[in-house]
């Protein structure tokens, strides 16, 4: 087989176990750490599948807030794992595949780890080294066995980088059929990213500057561009065209409620239902806000960590940019140019995408596994001694090390079944109905009542019960043909939330029957209450 043609990944026996090992790791870690109690996994991840999988949609309304319409298809895996065989089993699966970023990030390091102008002298060690630092970021490591699933979107994501640069020197120079085919494969596996969870989205987008950046000239950059981007339009397509047309169909809005604005379904207000608390508007915070979540997790994210490194990535990466444009840099790299130059590109691209949509840290949690070699690309190519600059990593790699911080969240011992909810007796669930209110998380609860009970959340994120929408006007008239019927209504409530329970039912009409009330909780915590409701 000719070299160019010939596979460039092949792994030694010892890297063959340190990548399984690793990947044993994670799943062991993960099952020690125990349930996600997440407000994410109490509020879609859990109702979102079970949902999907019993026809709730036409029975239930709004349970899970917006999530309540979010495409399900990623929570299945879990959800059905959790719900056939023992906890430890879908935990330790959860853990493996979050775990399984090892692979990708190994043989990014590994390809671009150089000598001066001969491969690495200890490559398989140091790419090993720089995998481990990148799986020790702080949030990568608070998101190991939650169903958040960023770090599960960037095993696809960074498998669709690792063939680019595993495989730049086809893709720049082989036959134009060969070529194509190796942007498509990767495509369809970044697309699919997307297709799975919509936030993927900066990624594609770098992903797509990525394939022009590897070079060979115009024409086999547009053929690399087309293939690629068609197959990632499939991938998207395979896993989310299908819930989007459905819920065209079913709201009028294909991304509902998101985008509503735009989109005009008479189901929601015409608002675009999308969380831009930590969208930065003013330039010195766009062009400074890797220094502020580094300072504050509070201006990019809701989950609290601390870590310097992608902060420093961003910098080093312009000063990098700044020193190639005097062309002044080293001629000796840390990493191969033609490995660095589309690692970069990949990074820079994505995250100003990011930073424009998004702005919330969790979704470039990927950013943080990479962080580590774009460090070492950047200062390994600054003009300076060799030493000097394994001296000024070892200086970066201890400020990180010791002003990092994890702050994991709350986790519950394993036990089966993996949810447990102590509800009251129901007398006569085949008449009952269940309505919802507050902001509480509580989506996690409504698979533990008997299916005929259909569940209605009238007052939360998403709707409120004077909001004027024909979601809110739907509901009114459910519940009132309901009791109009005779038939029994329930409210469950945080059991610190009563007040607003109290408000919201009075603007459906009702009252709680207060001396009937009881407590109860579940396996994940929390107290709620569960209370007759009437007419007033």
């Amino acid at each position: 087989m000719p070299p160019l043609l010939r596979p460039r990944w092949g792994l030694s026996a010892r890297e063959f176990a340190f990548l399984g090992l690793t990947i044993l790791f994670w799943a062991g870690f993960v099952i020690v750490l125990g349930k996600d109690t997440s407000w994410d996994f109490r509020n879609y991840h859990w109702y979102a599948p079970y949902a999907f999988l019993n026809n709730r949609m036409a029975m239930d309304v709004v349970v899970a807030h917006q999530a309540s319409y979010y495409n399900p298809i990623l929570d299945i895996p879990f959800y059905w794992l959790a719900t056939h065989t023992r906890s430890w089993i879908a935990l330790g699966v959860l853990g493996a595949v979050q775990g399984a970023n090892v692979v990708p990030l190994y043989l990014i390091a590994r390809e671009g780890l150089t000598f001066g102008n001969q491969p690495f002298a200890d490559r398989n060690l140091a790419a090993g080294a720089l995998t481990l630092i990148g799986l020790a970021g702080a949030q990568t490591l608070s998101s190991f066995g939650t169903t958040y699933y960023d770090n599960v979107m960037s095993v696809f994501v960074l498998s669709g980088l690792a063939i680019l640069i595993v495989k730049r020197e086809a893709l720049k120079t082989a036959p134009l059929g060969q070529a194509a085919a190796i942007a498509g494969v990767a495509g369809l596996i970044t697309g699919s990213a997307m297709g799975l969870k919509l936030p993927e989205m900066p990624f594609c987008i770098g992903f797509a500057a990525t394939l022009v950046s590897l070079g060979g000239g115009v024409k086999r950059q547009a053929v690399r561009l087309v293939a690629g981007g068609i197959c990632g339009v499939l991938g998207f397509a395979l896993f989310s065209g299908w819930w989007m047309l459905h819920m065209q169909h079913l709201t009028g809005n294909p991304l509902f409620p998101y985008f509503n604005d735009y989109f005009h379904s008479p189901l929601a207000l015409d608002s675009p239902y999308r969380d831009m608390r930590f969208l930065p508007t003013h330039l010195w915070r766009q062009i400074f806000f890797p220094v502020l979540f580094s300072l504050d997790w509070h201006v990019a994210d809701d989950l609290g960590f601390q870590d310097i490194r992608v902060a420093i990535a961003y910098f080093l990466v312009i000063g990098l940019g700044v020193l190639a444009a005097l062309r002044k840099t080293a001629r000796d790299p840390l990493i191969r140019t033609d490995v660095m130059v589309p690692l970069l590109v990949f990074v820079a691209v994505s995250y100003f995408v990011w930073l424009k949509f998004f702005a919330i840290y969790r979704y470039i949690i990927l950013l943080e596994m990479l962080a580590g070699i774009v460090i070492v690309a950047a200062v390994g190519a600054f003009p300076l001694a060799r030493r000097t600059r394994y001296m000024a990593l070892a200086a970066i790699a201890f400020a990180v090390l010791v002003t990092a911080r994890s702050d994991f969240l709350d986790h519950v011992p394993l036990g089966d079944p993996y949810i447990e909810v102590a509800l009251p007796p129901i007398a006569d669930p085949a008449r009952t109905m269940v309505v919802m209110t507050g902001d509480a998380p509580m989506g996690f609860i409504a698979p533990s009542l008997p299916p005929q009970i259909p569940v209605l959340r009238i007052d939360g994120w998403m709707v409120q019960p004077r909001d004027g929408t024909r979601i809110t006007a739907g509901m009114k008239a459910r519940v009132a043909a309901h009791l109009d019927a005779g038939k029994p209504l329930f409210l469950i409530a945080d059991a610190t939330d009563m007040g607003r329970a109290a408000n919201a039912l009075t603007a459906y009409g009702l009252a709680i029957r207060w001396t009937e009330c009881q407590q109860f909780d579940t396996n994940l915590g929390g107290l709620y209450q569960w209370c007759p409701v009437a007419r007033k």
